[in-house]
Parts: C-alpha cells; structure tokens; sequence
C-alpha cells in the first residue's frame, strides 16, 4: 500500500494552514501563527477527556494533530468550556513573551481550519464531543 497522500503532503498542508492563520490575525509570520495555533489546540485540548480529544484528533490534519496531542499531561484535570473572552486569555498565556494571538485567536485559527478540512466531518464529531466543543470551534 502506498503512503496515504494525507501524510505524503503533511508539511506542505501545515504551512498552508499557518499561512491561512497568519493572514486572518495579521501576523508578520507564520511563527506567530504557530504559536496561537498552539494556544487554541492547548486550551480546546484542557477542556476534553482523553477519548473525546482522540476523536476529535481523527479529523486533524497531520501535522495539526500531532501539535494538539504533543506535550500533553494527561494527569491534568479537564476544565469546563467557558466564555470565549476567558478563553481567549488562556490562548494568550503560553508563552506570554512571545505570544502574540489576537482577540479573535479561537476564531481565526477556526476559520483557518475550517478552510483546511471536511466541514461536515468536523461538526459531525464536534456534536459527539460534550457541550461547548461545537461553539468552541464557530467562526
């Protein structure tokens, strides 16, 4: 069997997605991107039990999936889904030096996805996950 085409194109998928994510926060570089990016996946990923983040894992692209499970602490409580303001602030606490996400970070990095993946098999496992996921990820 060939390698999955998914997989074969995984760094060229993920430079487009941060390239997305750097022109919808007006960023200068796909750097920033990638930390807000980071920020999002962590604070979406805090608020899952371990068999909703894998299936929600399963609709990530490679390279996406790979930062949304990388360097997670599984022993972490989930916290619950919160305004989105509250959030948004947590998004902007990973690496508070140099982290530049923006008032919209949840939502950008959202529409930035949304670009980037099956829609209808994005909310299809979203209204699987608990309440708040889906409202997580609107745009």
């Amino acid at each position: 069997m060939p390698v999955p085409s998914e997989y074969q194109r995984a760094t060229d998928d993920f430079y487009r997605f941060l390239i997305i994510v750097r022109d919808l926060a007006g960023f200068g570089s796909t750097h920033q991107a990638y930390t807000m990016v980071q920020g999002v996946l962590q604070t979406f990923r805090r608020r899952l039990e371990i068999k909703d983040a894998i299936l929600f894992a399963s609709v990530l692209p490679p390279v996406v999936r790979a930062v949304f499970v990388a360097d997670w602490d599984t022993n972490d409580p989930v916290r619950p889904f919160e305004d989105r303001a509250s959030m948004t602030k947590e998004v902007m606490a990973l690496r508070p030096g140099h982290n530049f996400s923006t008032k919209t970070a949840i939502g950008d990095v959202s529409s930035a996805l949304r670009q980037c993946i099956d829609g209808e098999a994005f909310d299809h496992i979203l209204r699987k996950l608990p309440a708040g996921a889906l409202e997580f990820w609107q745009v």
